[in-house]
């Protein structure tokens, strides 16, 4: 059996929850080395899995490994891909793809330029709801989409952890971190229309005053610098449009998590998922009985990025879409700063 050696890049929360455990149960993939610049973490970490090698500096994983998982903080998501890339590795960087469109395409020219496989870990597209969603609208049975929905909103939840509140090192708050993975998978169902428009508008009001109740920990109020809500009208080339809603700190009822594709003859919902239809005079709503597939996206996305290295499998996530994805963020946050609709 042929065997991808991997290496991690960044130790934190969620190298140890999804991708060390999802690469490690593929019986191709044997994970060589991890790397971040705590010593005492990679070393911790490398010890609690098995991993066989430990450094601080990324440049040292590349000899070692056919692929690397790019794990840090946004702001070095671009330098490490462009390094890794150049050293002839496979990527499989975390969402956002980079702090900027501008960054993310310095990634897709070196991808490019080396003929390595690079993908960016939007795994919501890898959910067996979003899978399912996908074939339905690719067999047109809810005809040509037209209109998109997404709202991804929680209540009061401002990530207390980490460097998630940090401009400098993430570049956003709750839409580069949580919304980017419903522009993604909105756009994807919408099978990735040109954005000829963007009208957005972030807010960080809320976070910013004091006494705040904050269900994910402690955060300084006073020191916080990025957005906690956002919407956006997004409009296509080819007449289509997207309704977008994200928050960490909304005040709703409950957390909310839905896209919705409106087509020509019928539409869709998830999650979870529905397929609301007018035919043979009548309307028509359905549900799914059982949905075939994983419960684990990340073991899925780890199995897909596995296969396109090996040259057995068309990537899902392209990185031509999440360049396109990062291209909306950026106008999202522009036309915010502007006041003022930004044409792409």
């Amino acid at each position: 059996m042929e065997m991808l050696k991997v290496g991690i890049i960044g130790a934190g929360g969620i190298a140890q929850t999804r991708h060390i455990p999802a690469f490690q149960a593929l019986p191709d993939v044997k994970i060589e080395a991890v790397c971040d610049v705590y010593e005492e973490t990679a070393k911790l970490v490398a010890e609690t899995h098995n991993i066989p090698h430990t450094f601080t500096n990324y440049e040292d994983v590349f000899p070692l490994v056919d692929a690397v998982i790019i794990c840090t903080p946004n702001k070095f998501h671009a330098q490490i891909t462009v390094a890794a890339l150049a050293a002839g590795v496979n990527v499989l960087c975390e969402k956002p793809m980079a702090m900027t469109a501008t960054e993310a395409e310095t990634m897709l020219d070196a991808a490019n330029r080396s003929g390595k496989v690079l993908s960016i870990a939007y795994h919501y597209r890898f959910m067996k709801e979003a899978q399912a969603a996908k074939r339905i609208i690719t067999e047109k049975e809810i005809g040509e989409p037209i209109v998109g929905r997404a709202q991804a909103l929680r209540r009061r939840k401002v990530p207390g952890w980490g460097v998630f509140t940090n401009k400098e090192l993430q570049g956003g708050g709750s839409l580069i971190d949580f919304g980017c993975h419903f522009l993604d998978l909105s756009m994807w169902l919408l099978n990735n229309p040109k954005p000829v428009e963007v009208l957005g508008k972030a807010y960080n009001r809320l976070s910013k005053m004091p006494g705040q109740i904050n269900q994910w920990g402690l955060y300084d109020h006073s020191t916080f610098e990025v957005d906690d809500h956002v919407t956006a009208y997004i409009t296509f080339e080819n007449g289509e449009s997207l309704q977008f809603e994200t928050s960490w700190a909304a005040n709703v009822k409950d957390d909310k998590e839905y896209v919705s594709i409106s087509g020509e003859t019928g539409g869709l919902d998830l999650f979870p998922l529905e397929v609301n239809q007018a035919k043979h005079g009548m309307l028509f709503d359905s549900t799914m009985n059982w949905l075939p597939g994983d419960e684990d996206p990340g073991l899925f996305q780890a199995r897909n990025f596995v296969d396109a290295c090996l040259g057995r499998g068309e990537l899902i996530v392209k990185p031509e879409e999440a360049h396109q994805v990062q291209q909306i963020i950026d106008a999202i946050y522009e036309s915010s700063e502007t006041g003022r609709s930004v044409r792409l």
